[in-house]
């Protein structure tokens, strides 16, 4: 990696400005990173260190002095130590008297002490000022520069004019404050750099569980049964073949799932007759993780696309249409066109490219760089009403590609159907729902609902006369 220069970082504050001087408790790296950060936007650094003889590879312009000598030449420090070493700060509790106190420190795993370490230190120093920020902000991210790492930096405290210096702060080093509230909104935020995809942990999981289970279906079906029943090694299927059909059943499974906590959420609401009434928690959290839901199953169709193009080279592909191509012309004879079959086939592959497309534009449109130039309702339009579109479309795909199989009695092996048959169930009936959803008489009902309406509610006159209006404004839209 390339030694970052001090030209790198452009100066956000007007050099001949004097700035105020900000102490720095620890040495550490990220202390060093921050005071290097703000050197370069003009502040005066001092360091303040248990050993400042031994203190080295500090940014040239800073002063290292001890913890109580470093303290009395700022009204501002930084505390860029682990809350284990909080214990020297109670020994300054004179010096650090109405001083803003910045605690930048983050835990080994979440919810690690019963009250958050920017608590703790109020606790430890009560006259001074607490403030929690930067602890999302990495040293690598300072020493990179603002543009090539997140930029936002929570914020929180109970001093107003404090919490109002920090965020000055921040804003001179070229990021982004975001005022979270109160001391009490610390433990959030000291949680918020531990948490591992957090949103995306359910849609692992249940692709994990989706591969896996069609994986053995279609093994029990196309590998297991055919040795079992003729001795036949089928095992080189595992490699592609079996993939390929996984990947577009997971991929229009997960795309149902998609939509269909929307289906249950309209339900809910027509059922209790309000919107104000709390879904419950279960919903809620896969209400969250739709987005995350979608791009997983984009991710399966991208690899059917893939996997499918590779079918014409495959060695079994080769060689089944070589040895059908010799029979047939040791037989002299051939097969005769059918134009359903063709119809059939050119079918599928267009639903299949068409539904690709749709699934591409969805995955594009929920990027925050493209849906934040489009307004809500281009917004609601790309991902509703496109959305439920390339769900027909995929569901028309895979119900063309079996045809004249579907429910045939010959499809089954060991009584068990094919894999595209199960993977159609879940779409069919989100799709079944939704157009009952649509329809003039429960639609209107359901949308007056999201206006306020509730069937219990006793109206007064001009809620009456409101309603009377609504109700005609929604069947001139309608």
């Amino acid at each position: 990696m390339e030694k970052t220069s001090t030209d790198a970082f452009p100066f956000t504050m007007n050099s001949s400005e004097k700035q105020e001087t900000v102490c720095i408790f620890g040495t550490g790296d990220f202390g060093r990173s921050l005071a290097l950060k703000m050197l370069q936007c003009g502040y005066s650094i001092v360091f303040g260190s248990r050993n400042p003889q031994k203190s080295s590879l500090l940014p040239n312009g800073a002063e290292v002095f001890s913890y109580s000598e470093a303290a009395r030449k700022s009204d501002i420090i930084i505390i860029a130590v682990h809350r284990e070493h909080y214990g020297f700060l109670t020994e300054l509790t004179e010096v650090l008297k109405g001083k803003t106190l910045v605690d930048i420190s983050n835990n080994l795993k979440i919810n690690q002490y019963p009250e958050s370490n920017a608590e703790y230190l109020a606790q430890l120093v009560p006259g001074a000022h607490v403030v929690k920020a930067f602890n999302t902000i990495s040293a690598w991210a300072l020493q990179s520069g603002a543009l090539d790492a997140n930029r936002q930096v929570f914020v929180c405290g109970n001093d107003s004019k404090a919490k109002q210096r920090v965020m000055d702060i921040v804003r001179t080093l070229g990021l982004t404050p975001l005022d979270q509230g109160s001391l009490m909104a610390a433990k959030e935020i000291e949680n918020y750099p531990l948490q591992l995809f957090p949103m995306w942990k359910f849609p692992f999981y249940l692709s994990a569980f989706l591969c896996v289970f069609f994986f053995f279906y279609c093994v029990v079906r196309d590998v297991i049964y055919p040795y079992v029943n003729g001795g036949k090694d089928s095992t080189f299927r595992m490699a592609i073949s079996i993939p390929n059909r996984v990947f577009p059943i997971a991929a229009l499974t997960l795309l149902a799932l998609v939509y269909l906590p929307g289906v249950i959420a309209a339900i809910l609401q027509l059922y209790r007759g309000t919107k104000y009434r709390r879904f419950p928690d279960w919903l809620d959290h896969w209400m969250l993780c739709r987005k995350q839901l979608g791009l997983v199953a984009l991710g399966f169709a991208s690899l059917h696309v893939l996997y499918t193009l590779v079918i014409p080279i495959r060695y079994y592909v080769r060689w089944t249409m070589k040895n059908r191509t010799i029979t047939q012309a040791t037989a002299k004879r051939e097969d005769p066109f059918s134009t359903s079959t063709a119809w059939l086939s050119d079918s599928y592959v267009a639903l299949g490219i068409l539904g690709f497309f749709l699934f591409v534009l969805l995955g594009i449109t929920s990027l925050p760089s493209v849906s934040n130039t489009v307004n809500w309702r281009e917004f609601r339009f790309v991902q509703s009403k496109l959305g439920y579109l390339t769900l027909i479309l995929c569901t028309a795909h895979t119900m063309v590609y079996g045809g004249k199989r579907f429910l045939s009695p010959s499809s089954l092996i060991w009584y068990l159907p094919s894999a595209y048959v199960i993977a159609l169930i879940i779409p069919c009936i989100v799709l079944v729902i939704k157009f009952v959803l649509v329809l003039p008489c429960i639609d209107r009902t359901l949308t007056r609902i999201r206006q306020g309406w509730e069937r219990n509610a006793k109206p007064t006159l001009n809620g009456e006369r409101y309603l009377k209006q609504s109700s005609v404004h929604l069947d001139s839209e309608l």
